[in-house]
């Protein structure tokens, strides 16, 4: 072998590797961007899983033997004497060229903040390598039926995923979550609905991931003919108990035995969680659906290694065939040797490890908000529908990342219209639609400044290695994936308005905390003015919050129910002025000494009790609010946040009468001491503004009952 060979093979296992890595920063979204988004995985955790189950199907489970032609983007008759070394020379260049292509418009894509497609990508490499090839040898190359499949996939997959999602959700909601007792029905529920969930990852497994183990078995003689476990490439039927079947009894079977095996280990699982609704509400079923996205987001991280892995080292392997054999011809599959498997398998699992937490965060957070009913929802329709496009009747090499977005819309959409941001997906479907022409454009150009001689190729990529690089550096500002996919301002948030809604209630209930505590420490006698410092500090860090809701409102509409951005803002408004009445309570009490009654103070120690109950019960609806938007808008929960809204309004009613009896003891009993009698009675009117700040701010919460 030349010298100028080995160099270029070298620039051709460095091309896929950085091919590799793409993949696993850009695609590793589609398995874990849901449980992250859902809370179900930190960052860290769905790296670590995504990077060690990417590798595994990767390495494992993927193909040892590889279509040289590459999705079948080229129709090839190998028996046409044009297949000779010259031919396949410039075959192998114009893979270089589109694996090279197809991960330099990734990484932009990454950049910009856009989560697309690698396989369409890479077939958009080879579309432009077969129009250059077309011309040169006056011949016909590209297939442009499964073109046809490819652009019709673009719309296809996202809408049945959608569906599928939304459906499932549906069925979430109505058997689940608008159940009396949710928690006690998704304890056994849930490992049934998982069944069909996991049958679906199982077939899905055999088709998309384990075809090349079940490959690998025939070929050893471990089973008799690998036609009994994947579906027949053409002419099938479907009696599963045919031998051409599509979905073959062994199949069905064996997808059967994953199926009950993981619902039987997932309800001995949720056999020891310690839920109670009492404590927990629908969180607790959150929190139960938070092993199923577990696992399903492991099935798919799996398939989507073992699947996605040929996008790299296919290409690649048809290129060592030609560069590194004496004949220098192409044949219509090649052998993938180990260590090309490896560098594949590893250069995925470091691009998760390196980049990839970037687009999990997209997938997650950007689109619409996911929990985990809405994400183990969302993995369903996503893996049905990639299973049912995979089928030999259709044949469509759909994206898994098309398929998982237009899931998790579907999902949204269950939520109302409002909760899925349009505009987001807007961006998502145009990358989608770039993403194929992009690529071919830039095989074009490679393949062509090349002329098919190894030394051109061999200056070509390490220049386009530092072109991109240089790009990238001297782009303005750096953008990140969650940055393209937020508002239409595009400054990329990791919280939704109703996220940071809940996270300024907390910090009014932290105020009236501070509050409360210097009343009863005046009322002792003691100094309170730490206590009345520290409300005030509080009530800032509150109005802080509240200034970065109402930004972000104003840019972020995915409020997750059916509010309009007016009702939405006179909510963080009212919620605020509890805030400031408490802060205007610890200001009186900084003005002198209450009156020295031992009963007056009992008595303001029992108007702050009320209070505090207000409050309380105010926190109670918030979370009620809460528990209202991730249980998909449950009739259950409207019952629960109307009735605890009712309670708010009660307890107000309550602090009313203690502050009325308060103020007529301190009138009597004050008159040897008018002006403390006076600022005793400017402290319980205080006091009970907050309690009617909590009343109006529970009830500007109807508006979102009424809808």
């Amino acid at each position: 072998m030349e010298a100028i060979t080995i160099v270029l093979i070298g620039l051709a296992l460095v091309v896929c590797a950085y091919m590799a890595w793409n993949i696993g920063a850009n695609d590793v979204a589609n398995a874990m961007g849901t449980s992250v988004g859902s809370r179900a995985l930190t960052l860290k955790q769905a790296v670590i899983i995504a990077a060690v189950f990417e590798f595994c199907g990767a390495f494992f489970a993927g193909d040892a033997v590889t279509d040289t032609v590459r999705k079948g983007i080229l129709s090839v008759d190998f028996a046409d004497p044009l297949i000779d070394p010259v031919f396949s020379q410039d075959i192998a260049f114009g893979f270089i060229a589109a694996m090279m292509a197809a991960a330099t418009w990734l990484t932009i894509a990454t950049r910009m903040g856009l989560p697309v497609s690698t396989t369409h990508s890479i077939i958009g490499g080879i579309l432009g390598v077969g129009l250059i090839l077309e011309v040169k040898y006056e011949t016909t190359l590209i297939d442009w039926d499964v073109v046809q499949k490819v652009v019709v996939s673009w719309v296809a997959s996202p809408v049945m995923g959608g569906l599928l999602g939304f459906f499932s959700f549906m069925i979430i909601k109505k058997l689940i979550l608008e159940n009396e007792n949710p928690i006690d029905r998704s304890r056994w529920l849930a490992p049934v609905l998982a069944f069909p969930t996991f049958f679906v990852l199982g077939l899905a497994l055999q088709f998309k991931a384990l075809k090349g183990f079940i490959a690998n078995a025939d070929r050893r003689g471990w089973i008799d003919d690998k036609r009994d476990w994947l579906p027949a490439k053409e002419g099938g039927v479907f009696d599963p108990w045919a031998d051409n079947a599509w979905i073959p009894i062994n199949s069905i079977m064996l997808a059967a035995a994953i199926g009950a095996l993981s619902s039987l280990v997932l309800y001995l699982v949720l056999r020891r969680i310690d839920i109670t609704e009492e404590k927990r509400g629908f969180r607790g079923v959150e929190r139960i659906f938070v092993w199923l996205q577990i696992i399903t987001a492991a099935y798919v991280a799996f398939a989507h290694g073992a699947n996605d892995r040929s996008n790299a080292i296919g290409p690649m392997a048809a290129v060592w065939q030609v560069l590194s054999s004496d004949g220098g011809k192409l044949t219509e599959q090649a052998d993938i040797p180990l260590w090309l498997i490896l560098l594949g398998s590893a250069g995925i699992a470091i691009g998760v490890m390196t980049w990839g937490w970037r687009v999990m965060e997209t997938i997650g957070k950007k689109i619409t908000d996911i929990t985990p009913t809405r994400g183990f929802a969302a993995e369903f329709g996503a893996a049905t529908t990639i299973l049912v496009f995979s089928m030999p009747f259709l044949a469509v090499p759909v994206s898994t990342t098309h398929t998982l977005v237009g899931a998790v819309v579907g999902v949204g959409l269950a939520g109302g219209a409002k909760a899925v941001d349009f505009r987001v997906f807007g961006k998502i479907a145009a990358s989608w639609v770039a993403s194929v022409p992009a690529a071919a454009f830039g095989a074009i150009v490679l393949f062509v400044a090349s002329g098919g001689e190894s030394l051109n190729m061999i200056v070509l990529l390490p220049l386009s290695f530092i072109a991109v690089g240089y790009a990238i550096w001297k782009s303005s500002g750096e953008v990140h994936v969650e940055d393209a996919l937020s508002d239409a301002g595009g400054t990329g948030h990791s919280v939704t308005p109703f996220e940071l809604f809940h996270a300024h209630a907390q910090a009014v209930e932290k105020t009236v905390e501070h509050m409360l505590d210097a009343v009863n420490i005046a009322c002792d006698g003691e100094d309170a003015s730490e206590a009345i410092q520290s409300t005030i500090e509080s009530e800032l860090a509150a109005d802080n919050v509240k200034t970065e809701v109402r930004r972000l409102a104003l840019n972020d509409m995915r409020m997750g129910v059916q509010l309009s951005l007016d009702d939405f803002l006179y909510m963080v408004t009212r919620q605020d002025r509890i805030a400031d009445y408490a802060q205007n309570v610890a200001e009186q009490l900084a003005f002198r000494p209450l009156f020295d009654d031992k009963k007056a103070k009992e008595n303001l120690k029992e108007m702050a009790k009320a209070v505090a109950e207000t409050v309380a019960k105010y926190e109670d609806a918030v979370e009620a609010l809460r528990d209202f938007t991730i249980s998909g808008q449950t009739k259950a929960a409207e019952t629960k946040l109307a009735e605890l809204i009712r309670e708010v309004n009660i307890k107000e009613n309550d602090a009313d009468g203690v502050e009325a009896m308060a103020a007529a003891y301190v009138f009597t009993n004050g008159e040897d001491a008018p002006l403390a009698a006076m600022h005793m009675y400017r402290v319980l009117q205080r006091l009970d503004d907050v309690a009617n700040a909590c009343e109006k701010a529970a009830n500007a919460f109807i508006p979102i009952l009424n809808r």
